[in-house]
């Protein structure tokens, strides 16, 4: 081994992480101190030096002193050296740095020996935390990520407070997994248990709305959904027969009943008006007698008619939207995507039971009138039409049944769900439905239906065909219009001959 009469002191700035010391690069020193005729190559998991030319020449020389300076790291931020002093036979040297130092005297030096002393001397003073990180996705489902998170964040501070882990909630609505990271995997099942029985909780809670159901769609028959667009222009006083189709928010429509008139009259004859004036003295003489005559009805006051409808508390968002027009046969409140995939399981594999049920054969159904679900009819929250099976057999309440048990053998309904009597309605209008400000709480809501039900209360709606069943879900829809499908199992269309 070369030595050298130098006395090399190196104050190095190491910045320490969970699991390493982290140097800096390999060519770092060098050409720094050529004059000194020294250079250094400095790799990871040992120091390594090495003489110039000149140098190279066996000397007898005194024993080497090293003292390598280390300075526990504040941050994580690259490595820094922050001073290099030489000492040299001519007696050069740069400031002493007043911090601990480690020695090693009159011994042979090698460099992982060296490296090794570093971060052990650097270990006493800060302890290493383990860099094992356990971390666990939880998928929750957006509509249930509010509870989670709490208010203000409150509940999610206190799970990470309580169990010592974090808790990393999604940044968008379109993700529904929550990541939760601790040091320990004790500390992360703990605060996953906390956040399930949030969860548990929540879906009890009444706030938390519905998310799919089980519906038996009747928006596929074209002429029902042109009725309940006239049910609805009625009733908001729309007088255009297209202006139905624009209850979703479309204006577009063909010209009102007042233009048309205009059109007419412009068409009409050419009337002509002759003026004579016998002197300046006289008055103007006028033959009036080509005019035709034209009578128009008394203009309604502008606002009566909406005025009337804000006092019975209607408005369009509390109708049902004609082209998701359906039979409700079970409500279900599937928070993340291992739920939505057992429904739809569930619902397939009972195909062959409904089947029987039906005794294959096609099912119709009549809708007449209208009732009342909730409430007086001048206080009322929901109006639907009752459901008449064609024929009395009863084969659609079995079908229906056997929908539900198998639901409910899944573990998917509700408990106050499974209690409540099963009775299959068309909803026509909820008072639920309607649109509020933000923030806006309502304890309760209705509207006034004795008007609609004078009117309508014996409405013939038609027989319809049920071809399928669907696991339907809310606020969102297809291309048709009709609620989104996760999954569908048909029902009998012709009739099954031996």
């Amino acid at each position: 081994m070369c030595a050298c009469k130098s006395l090399f002191r190196v104050d190095r700035l190491l910045k320490l992480t969970n699991t390493y010391v982290k140097s800096k690069p390999d060519n770092y020193f060098q050409g720094l101190y050529s004059n000194k005729k020294l250079s250094l190559d400095l790799r990871i998991g040992g120091v390594k030096d090495k003489l110039s030319t000149m140098d190279r020449r066996k000397r007898t020389i005194g024993t080497p002193v090293w003292k390598p300076v280390c300075t526990q790291a504040s941050s994580l931020e690259e490595p820094v050296v922050k001073d290099v002093g030489v000492e040299s036979e001519i007696g050069s040297q740069m400031q002493d740095v007043n911090e601990s130092m480690i020695e090693v005297k009159d011994a042979t030096v090698s460099p992982k020996a060296l490296e090794d002393d570093i971060e052990d001397e650097a270990s006493k003073e800060n302890p290493v935390l383990s860099a094992a990180k356990h971390s666990l996705s939880v998928e929750v489902g957006a509509s249930v990520i509010q509870f989670v998170r709490g208010k203000d964040g409150s509940t999610k501070e206190k799970i990470e407070k309580e169990t010592g882990v974090q808790i990393i909630l999604p940044s968008s609505k379109q993700e529904d997994a929550i990541i939760i990271e601790g040091t320990s995997a004790v500390s992360v099942a703990k605060a996953s248990k906390e956040i399930q029985h949030i969860i548990n909780e929540a879906v009890k809670n009444p706030s938390l709305d519905y998310s799919h159901f089980v519906s038996l769609p009747l928006a596929i028959h074209p002429e029902l959904v042109a009725k309940l667009f006239n049910f609805q222009n009625s009733i908001l006083g729309i007088s255009d027969a297209n202006a139905g189709e624009n209850l979703e928010g479309n204006s577009n429509g063909d010209g009102s009943e007042g233009d048309a008139q205009d059109e007419h009259l412009d068409k009409g004859s050419a009337v002509a008006v002759e003026l004579k004036v016998a002197n300046d003295m006289e008055s103007v003489k006028v033959d009036v007698r080509g005019i035709p005559l034209v009578s128009y009805a008394p203009k309604e006051p502008k606002d009566s008619k909406s005025s009337s409808l804000s006092d019975l508390r209607i408005e369009k968002s509390i109708f049902i939207k004609p082209k998701t027009f359906h039979l409700t046969v079970l409500m279900l409140k599937l928070w993340n995507k291992e739920r939505v995939n057992l429904a739809t399981e569930v619902l397939k594999s009972i195909s062959p039971k409904v089947m029987d049920a039906l005794d294959n054969r096609p099912l119709f159904v009549r809708l007449k009138g209208l009732d009342c679900m909730r409430g007086s009819l001048d206080k009322a929250r929901v109006v639907y039409a009752p459901v008449e099976e064609i024929g009395s057999e009863n084969r659609l309440s079995r079908a229906c049944q056997v929908i539900i048990d198998a639901f409910v053998e899944a573990g998917l309904v509700l408990e106050r769900d499974i209690r409540h009597e099963f009775k299959l309605h068309a909803t026509v209008m909820n008072a639920k439905h309607r649109k509020r400000r933000k923030n806006q709480k309502v304890k309760s809501d209705f509207f006034n239906a004795c008007g609609i039900f004078k009117q309508f209360g014996s409405e013939e709606w038609g027989e319809y065909l049920i071809r399928e069943a669907h696991l339907s879900q809310r606020f969102k829809y297809d291309e048709n219009g009709y609620y989104h499908c996760c999954a569908s199992i048909p029902f009998p269309e012709n009739m099954q001959v031996d």
